[in-house]
């Protein structure tokens, strides 16, 4: 039996910016808390119990059984028009949204959603991450992100030393230790569904992520909305990088990507080939070697920056908007190889390039976070079908440019030894 509690949503700007409803009623439900060793197996809500006056909307929570997915819990949410499917087991992923026949997600040659346990980061050369990488959105971190390899460290006998960074860092594949449901009972009926998610270690890290997917009821737009916090007693470098990555319906021949961007460059000489035709995509292309773009994007004068992917007729389209004061790089990863490969391209804002964090260090991109301190991350995404959505959604990014030119660095960076 389910226990629906109403109460005040005193003091929820961490989990809302601004703390706009500070004094309205909300409805919470915990679905998770290693505080309280609980954990409800099977969610089911709906409008009809608790926002009558909305539209319609559903959420289920289910735990999935066989092979390397056994015990991954997902929740999914259907505001009426978008489907959102959150795996608090996979560190808050998101494993797809869906309007209509338009998803944004990916047919990757892994097809089950792997339970962690199944995962060793180490495999390959550090590239285990990959056993378990299918979803639209997947974040990279928090200790480091990027390619794997070696790094040095400060033991805790104050000594340098070395130690092997694996793809991607750790969070992905981490489960939630606290999830609950947030719904406003009041317009405009917001749902949130906020998950915890700790990255810690004696002699280590002690991070935390916060991180809330929400939306409205009858909506084609969501959010993410993320906090990181150094909960230790010294500095502590920390990377994040939003993977999301598409495939059909949006991704096919002809497709194209638009930013408004103040730089751009290859990651690698490959991808330097490639740079004419960063925007457009090919169709599976068996054989296709991954190509990479390093971006700086222009802002607004809010500090709004944004890039969106649209089909070869230019009816679909998927966007994202962000913060540059937050998310200050872009990176365009293009893996147009056959289908049975996985065809897929990532549009990845970041703090960070996908460089080993020894490469990126050398360049100023890992920040610290001081003991207590937090910082947010916001990412606004929206699905827009019908030409005329389409020009409007990509008309915002082309103001964001407003006619600034964009500088082409046509050779990679030079990597430190």
């Amino acid at each position: 039996m389910k226990q629906i509690i109403v109460g005040m949503a005193v003091g929820l700007g961490l989990w809302w910016s601004g703390g706009a409803l500070a004094q309205e009623e909300i409805v919470r439900y915990t679905i998770t808390s290693v505080a309280e060793n609980r954990m409800t197996e099977e969610v089911s809500l709906s409008s009809a119990d608790i926002t009558p006056a909305s539209a319609p909307w559903t959420l289920v929570k289910e735990t999935l059984h066989g092979g390397k997915q056994e015990g991954v819990e997902i929740i999914t949410l259907d505001n009426g028009v978008l489907q959102i499917v959150v795996v608090p087991t996979r560190g808050m992923s998101i494993f797809q949204v869906t309007k209509g026949d338009v998803r944004l997600g990916w047919d990757s040659p892994v097809k089950e959603l792997v339970h962690p346990q199944f995962i060793d980061l180490e495999s390959r050369g550090g590239l285990g991450w990959l056993e378990g990488f299918n979803e639209w959105m997947v974040r990279c971190g928090l200790e480091f992100a990027g390619h794997p390899g070696r790094d040095q460290f400060t033991t805790n006998t104050g000594d340098t030393a070395e130690m092997d960074l694996t793809l991607h860092g750790k969070i992905g594949n981490i489960p939630a230790s606290e999830v609950e449901v947030l719904v406003e009972r009041n317009a405009p009926y917001r749902i949130t569904i906020r998950g915890v998610v700790h990255e810690r270690l004696f002699f280590g890290p002690k991070l935390g992520l916060v991180t809330e997917v929400s939306t409205e009821p009858g909506s084609d737009t969501f959010r993410i909305h993320d906090e990181v916090t150094n909960h230790g007693a010294s500095d502590q470098e920390f990377q994040l990088i939003y993977h999301g990555n598409f495939g059909a319906p949006l991704l096919e021949a002809g497709a194209e990507f638009v930013t408004a961007a103040r730089q751009i460059m290859p990651m690698n000489a490959h991808a330097a080939k490639g740079l004419s035709e960063y925007r457009h995509y090919k169709g599976p292309t068996p054989g296709f070697i991954e190509e990479v773009y390093l971006m700086e994007p222009w802002s607004d004068k809010n500090g709004q920056c944004g890039a969106l992917l649209k089909n070869r007729a230019a009816t679909r389209a998927a966007s994202v908007h962000w913060n540059i004061a937050e998310l200050p790089y872009l990176a365009l990863w293009k893996n147009t190889v056959a289908e049975a490969d996985g065809y897929v391209t990532g549009i990845e804002p970041a703090m960070s390039y996908p460089f080993n964090r020894r490469v990126e260090r050398a360049f100023g991109r890992v920040p610290k976070l001081a003991p207590g301190e937090t910082r947010s991350f916001t990412l606004d995404f929206g699905i827009h079908e019908g030409k005329e959505a389409v020009e409007k959604a990509e008309w915002r990014i082309e103001k964001i440019r407003d006619g600034r030119e964009t500088t082409v660095i046509e050779t990679p960076p030079e990597l430190p030894e």
